[in-house]
């Protein structure tokens, strides 16, 4: 797919703009930001607008994607909606900050996401799902809400790969909190549109500010217990109190440490919880990509309990996997703001434009992909996901800050996905799949129920 616009005069009062309600707009960032993108950019490689007093730029050619976010990297920051949505939670940690500042924590949490690190965190996610298969075992005769149970699983392996334990964090209040801060979200963005200051009154905000004092509280705990008792042990919390600046040589405080691992525990867990979420909901629609599954674990495991060796034999469940975040990408937007002009196509981008890459409608475009809205995993058969251009399919990002844990995403949801489907065949209420919905992350505007039909 190749850019369609017009190079006849490249300057930046030449953008061909597309009118947009500003009404229209503010009303579906809050309701739901999916609905704020314009309808053209899932058929268009590039569409402009201007609102708020800032040319706004939504890419979808990967070309043009992989001109910006690479090429082009050095020219964009993640701006200030970023910085507004993210800022009172996270920080200045790794996801939130730029520059020099960003590039250090990369590098002082780097060695973490390394692929023979995590091989040797596989036993702990198989156990971890392990576990939420014998509580599945209780509850065989009713349905079970999808995002729940992930979100319990994923949150599970988080906390014992990355922080040994977690020092006893309640699982249940920690995962409330989370939905406390994302729900209203959508504000924030209406009101960053308008420009409004920080301290204007919201629906939820106090609610959401609440959360983030208890989050954060919580991770305070754990680093003084850790810095109390001296026990070195190999996992992030570790790392990040030994971190240092390879410039200035300065550690980490506790702040900056609490930034991360909220990065870490929050925005980590919760999108491979959503990705397996709609995997399994997609399943148990799709009966014959299930039986193709548990062949494939039958044949890997040669019947017996799924073992570390296992994971990476279980190719067709990576590419369910991956389909599943095709369609339902668990970080739909990523938003940058230019620092500097640069060239993008035959176009000039002045600073102070607001970038976009929808990955959702990237990811339904239907100059991209053939039948868009199938469930087909065949789409990443090795052969057939080789022809494709690399920036059509990015769940995790791409470029420079492309998702450091999306390693660890992605066998961990593979050994998830064989353990519980070893024992379990899932299936649903044959209704239309509920629309998603951007709460940052993409959740399902209703509950997932499954029903179990152990194997």
């Amino acid at each position: 797919m190749n850019a369609r616009v017009n190079t006849a005069d490249p300057s930046p009062g030449a953008f061909p703009l597309t009118p947009r309600s500003m009404p229209h707009v503010l009303l579906s960032l809050i309701r739901n930001p999916l609905d704020a993108l314009p309808p053209e950019i899932f058929d268009e490689p590039v569409v402009f607008t201007r609102l708020g007093g800032k040319l706004r730029v939504y890419l979808a050619d990967p070309e043009l994607i992989y001109q910006a976010l690479v090429r082009n990297s050095d020219a964009l920051g993640k701006g200030e909606d970023v910085r507004r949505l993210l800022g009172p939670a996270l920080g200045d940690g790794i996801l939130t900050s730029d520059g020099a500042h960003w590039k250090w924590q990369r590098q002082s949490v780097a060695g973490a996401f390394r692929h023979e690190k995590l091989l040797e965190l596989q036993p702990a996610m198989i156990a971890a799902a392990q576990r939420r298969r014998d509580l599945w075992l209780t509850h065989k005769d009713g349905a079970l809400d999808l995002c729940q149970e992930m979100m319990r699983t994923t949150f599970d392996i988080i906390v014992e790969t990355m922080m040994s334990g977690g020092e006893g964090i309640d699982v249940d209040r920690v995962e409330r909190n989370i939905t406390d801060y994302l729900k209203p979200t959508g504000w924030k963005f209406a009101l960053g549109l308008l420009g409004a200051p920080e301290w204007m009154p919201h629906p939820g905000k106090e609610k959401a500010k609440a959360a983030v004092t208890f989050l954060r509280a919580t991770l305070a705990k754990v680093i003084a217990e850790r810095r109390r008792s001296g026990i070195e042990r190999s996992d992030l919390v570790s790392m990040l109190l030994g971190a240092a600046d390879p410039e200035t040589g300065r550690t980490m405080n506790d702040e900056e440490i609490i930034d991360n691992l909220m990065t870490f525990i929050t925005a980590g867990h919760e999108t491979t919880a959503l990705g397996l979420a709609w995997t399994l909901h997609l399943l148990a629609r799709h009966s014959d990509c299930q039986a193709r599954l548990f062949d494939e674990i039958a044949a890997a495991t040669d019947g017996g309990p799924l073992l570390a060796e296992h994971v990476g034999k279980l190719t067709y469940a990576r590419q369910v996997f991956s389909e599943a975040m095709r369609l339902y990408p668990p970080a739909p937007i990523i938003s940058r703001a230019a620092l500097r002009e640069f060239t993008l196509g035959a176009y000039t981008i002045p600073a102070g434009t607001i970038l976009y890459v929808p990955i959702y409608a990237v990811h339904r475009h239907a100059s991209i992909w053939e039948d868009p809205l199938v469930f087909d995993p065949e789409r990443f058969e090795p052969e057939t996901a080789k022809s494709r251009h690399r920036f059509a399919f990015m769940p995790f990002g791409a470029g420079p800050r492309v998702c450091i844990g999306n390693g660890f995403a992605m066998m961990e949801a593979v050994a998830i996905l064989a353990v519980l489907l070893q024992r379990f065949r899932v299936t649903g209420p044959n209704e239309p799949s509920p629309k998603p919905i951007m709460k940052v992350t993409l959740r399902p505007m209703h509950p997932l129920p499954i029903h179990l039909v152990e194997r």
